[in-house]
């Protein structure tokens, strides 16, 4: 039971949350109760939380050295001890067969294959190194988030508003660099290889940045004809929403937060509430309208 306990926490169930962007083409395409598309992003979801899981796993091996003489993450399964080099490997392989298999034979789109492949090559080529180069680092992360969406597209065959990808990509840019930001703040600079090349005040600068094309690119979106003509007008009423669940999440990272996307949102129950308020206000847009 033990073990199975420090296998769960190795593969991250946590962040599995990510993967709910897979769910975005369908959402915003007013499919979510139509059963093929729907039963397709739902294998897709369990197929990328699986090879999201492979990703933390050969992560966790390539730096199990570094892990053990930090503070917090010296108590990872590979670091303490608790799983062994080798059960991480074969962990890593299942993983990886065990999606690459759903795509292969359940969901049978060649593009879901590509995406699949492509999100864990970029992701070991991550972990190999390109996790220590300024701006790199960050894109690859960013780019896990829009493979993500462009996966749950393709999948379904919807077409998705460039201004939803753009809103994407800009969120994700403002919230992988706060978690740099946060990162030199609580850990210092040493922590990761990478902050050696970041300051706070430069952080601070492209992350409030991107927060702001985020905000107007969602703006857009809810205003664009193609959505008023799906949605009808009233989906411009949930920007002041989305801008006090930005202020808020922007708060807490200035709080006792390392700025991890899925930490900062879920310790926070008033976050969640937000969060979840936007997503009654969307279904009753999209779907009760």
């Amino acid at each position: 039971m033990k073990k199975l306990k420090n296998i769960l926490k190795l593969m991250r169930i946590k962040h599995y949350l990510k993967n709910g962007l897979i769910f975005l083409p369908l959402i915003f395409n007013s499919q979510l109760f139509e059963i093929k598309p729907l039963l397709m992003t739902f294998y897709g979801f369990i197929s990328f939380c699986l090879i999201s899981s492979a990703v933390y796993v050969i992560n966790d091996i390539k730096d199990v050295e570094k892990d053990r003489m930090h503070k917090i993450k010296k108590n990872r399964p590979i670091a303490s001890g608790a799983i062994s080099i080798k059960e991480a490997i074969l962990l890593f392989i299942v993983l990886t067969i065990s999606s690459l298999c759903i795509n292969i034979f359940i969901i049978k789109e060649f593009s879901s294959i590509l995406l699949i492949s492509l999100y864990l090559i970029l992701n070991i080529m991550y972990s190999l190194g390109l996790k220590n180069i300024p701006i790199i680092d960050v894109v690859i992360l960013v780019s896990g988030f829009v493979i993500r969406v462009i996966y749950g597209a393709s999948i379904t065959s919807i077409e998705i508003s460039k201004w939803l990808y753009l809103t994407v990509m800009s969120g994700s840019f403002f919230m992988g660099f706060g978690k740099r930001r946060n990162e030199i703040i609580k850990q210092g600079n040493d922590s990761r290889a990478v902050l050696k090349y970041y300051t706070k005040d430069y952080l601070d600068k492209f992350m409030y940045a991107c927060l702001v094309l985020t905000l107007m690119f969602y703006s857009l979106w809810s205003v664009d004809t193609s959505t008023t003509a799906k949605f009808g007008e009233n989906m411009i009423y949930t920007i002041p929403l989305v801008m006090i669940i930005f202020m808020k999440y922007c708060l807490d990272i200035e709080g006792n937060s390392y700025g991890d996307p899925v930490d900062v949102i879920t310790s926070d129950k008033i976050l969640m509430c937000m969060v979840g308020i936007l997503a009654i206000s969307m279904y009753i847009l999209i779907y009760v309208r």
